[in-house]
């Protein structure tokens, strides 16, 4: 039976950066802690098997439980009489609060897969290398998705209306 205490420090610790990728991948709060959850779940279950880069293989789990869930076009249905919820802007001290919200919407835009890799080499700052490692590819391949995710988000109509509007 594999020490369980160093997995409650390890997610003691690690909790916030793996939320933040989580949510970074799916924009979404409760579904990027759920995503955490399960990722967190699935290396309790294989904590004896995993020797170093805990928080590595905890954030490839996190990747692939997100593409899993993406491809199946997992959604959960909520069922409301009343009128929506209101969702406030909330300003930011730069003024660029639409242009991220746009930059957010082209990003969700991506396959899952050119959006696990532009999170994780833009937002988490890994390299080629360990981007490969984390989602378990080449780094050929991190190469062609990155180039790939770029050229869609370049071309993006409201991401470039926006930025021609700044200059």
């Amino acid at each position: 039976m594999a020490d369980r205490s160093e997995y409650d420090a390890f997610v003691a610790a690690a909790w916030h950066r793996l939320l933040r990728t989580a949510y970074l991948l799916t924009r979404d709060w409760a579904v990027a802690e759920d995503l955490v959850q399960t990722a967190l779940m699935k290396a309790w279950l294989a904590w004896g098997r995993i020797r170093d880069e805990h928080e590595a293989y905890v954030r490839k789990i996190i990747v692939n439980v997100h593409v899993s869930w993406w491809r199946r076009r997992w959604r959960q249905v909520e069922l409301t009489t009343g009128a929506p919820p209101d969702h406030p802007e909330i300003a930011d001290r730069m003024g660029q609060a639409d242009e991220r919200e746009l930059v957010w919407q082209a990003l969700g835009r991506l396959p899952a897969r050119q959006r696990a890799v532009i999170v994780l080499r833009f937002f988490e700052d890994m390299t080629e290398a360990q981007a490969a490692a984390t989602l378990g590819c080449s780094v050929g391949t991190v190469k062609s998705q990155t180039s790939k995710a770029l050229a869609k988000l370049r071309i993006d109509e409201s991401v470039t209306t926006a930025y021609a509007r700044e200059g």
